[in-house]
């Protein structure tokens, strides 16, 4: 079934049972990723152990909003 006969039959629905197949991809694409995730953690420890060693120049709450 193509992607256009997809549409169409989906058009087609009741209201409520489009409510339900559009709730349903919505949540799909909001799936966590694992690789993502395992990425961004490797990234979070690089920063946390850079600023512990004092290897990254901070900024202040005040210096940042002003």
């Amino acid at each position: 079934m193509s992607l256009a006969q997809i549409l169409d039959e989906a058009l087609h629905l009741k209201p409520q049972d489009r409510y339900f197949v559009i709730e349903n991809l919505v949540k799909s694409l909001n799936e966590p990723n694992k690789e993502i995730d395992d990425i961004w953690i490797e990234e979070s420890k690089k920063r946390l152990k850079a600023y512990k060693d004092n290897k990254v120049k901070t900024f202040s709450y005040e210096e940042v909003f002003s």
